[in-house]
């Protein structure tokens, strides 16, 4: 099958292969973004597929070259990625070089690359060359992939998702002597997937009194650093014995305060941050919400009414309006529920 003869359904079907490269590298690459691609023979054969591992490390293009056996051996195929190949000379080399050194016939995108360094770029430099370009297969699931990284590259801004265990009466905690969870171990395992996807995880001064969270990964993931911890604090009078100061990532802990939210945002991004994890407590979600500043949200929901307790959002941070979440997914955690979608910028106007 020569890469003229390709038709779309192939081109779908190589492309969620490279789909699937690429979610391998999510919340191990930032600052850069999460990309897979896949080499295919003139035949129709897959030859070699690979994944941004690490910034600095090479690019999900040339680990897929390598893959197939090096530039000799991917002559006049087609190489399908996830991001259109950057063509700016950074930490590595151009991925276009890459391509072009091959000898490749075609390549094959699913989105073009928002970084004003990048974009539209790729498109010339291959087609000056003869390499046939097809750009736009599998567009809408590589934007959902990237939107952390879309995100943080053309604002400034990490993405940021809230996350919280609580009551069927929005409680983040349980009545006095009735022990610290809400949510079940099943719960409380499934939210270690968002830590995994995290840069940073942020709390309020009050959780870290209350609770000393040490806000790791459990179990570790392999070639994933500790997220930076931060906690916010206008004082400063934090416990200086908590488990985020004293443990073995302690210098991976951030104290916080003064500025506004927006503003620590912005200089966590400074640090290469593409996603923050919000874990509460009640006052920083209620601030985040409030300022439009989530754009993604996850609830684990028990089955307990807790009648005391903090609420999930301090009233007197949130008002003006509600927020509705999109794309909304639910999944049973044993008696457990897990409530997760996009949040809508545009505050809920009335009922429905």
């Amino acid at each position: 099958m020569t890469p003229g003869l390709m038709t779309s359904d192939h081109d779908r079907a190589f492309m969620a292969l490279a789909l699937r490269e690429a979610r391998k590298g999510a919340g191990l690459t930032s600052p850069n973004p999460p990309v897979g691609a896949v080499v295919v023979s003139p035949s129709g054969t897959v030859l070699g597929k690979g994944w941004h591992h690490r910034a600095g490390e090479p690019h999900a293009e040339r680990e897929a070259i390598t893959a197939a056996g090096g530039p000799a051996a991917c002559l006049g195929s087609t190489v399908y990625v996830t991001l259109e190949p950057c063509s700016t000379h950074g930490r590595t080399p151009p991925c276009v070089d890459a391509l072009l050194e091959a000898g490749v016939a075609r390549v094959v995108w699913a989105l073009d690359d928002p970084n004003p360094a990048h974009a539209g770029r790729a498109g010339a430099l291959l087609t000056a060359r003869r390499v046939a370009v097809t750009r736009g297969v599998l567009e809408e699931e590589a934007a959902a992939l990237l939107a952390p990284w879309r995100k943080f590259i053309t604002t400034g801004r990490p993405w940021v998702i809230a996350k919280a265990g609580l009551s069927l009466d929005g409680k983040l905690t349980r009545p006095r002597g009735e022990g610290q969870w809400i949510t079940s171990e099943r719960a409380r395992a499934d939210a270690q997937k968002l830590r995994r996807r995290a840069d940073a995880i942020v709390i309020g001064a009050e959780t870290l009194r209350k609770d000393d969270a040490a806000l790791t990964l459990r179990p570790p993931r392999p070639g994933k650093e500790q997220p930076w911890r931060v906690i916010l604090s206008t004082s400063g009078r934090l416990p200086r014995q908590a488990r985020v100061f004293t443990d073995e990532h302690r210098e991976r802990t951030l104290v916080a305060g003064g500025e506004p939210l927006p503003e620590i945002l912005r200089g966590l991004a400074a640090r290469g941050v593409v996603t923050v994890l919000i874990e509460g407590g009640g006052t920083v979600l209620a601030q985040a919400f409030a300022q439009d500043l989530v754009d993604e949200a996850v609830f684990y929901v028990a089955p307990l009414l807790c009648g005391t307790g903090r609420p999930l959002l301090d009233a007197g941070y949130f008002a003006g309006g509600s927020v509705r979440l999109t794309g909304v997914a639910w999944k049973t955690l044993g008696d457990n529920v897990r409530l997760s979608g996009l949040v809508d910028k545009v505050r809920a106007a009335g009922g429905g």
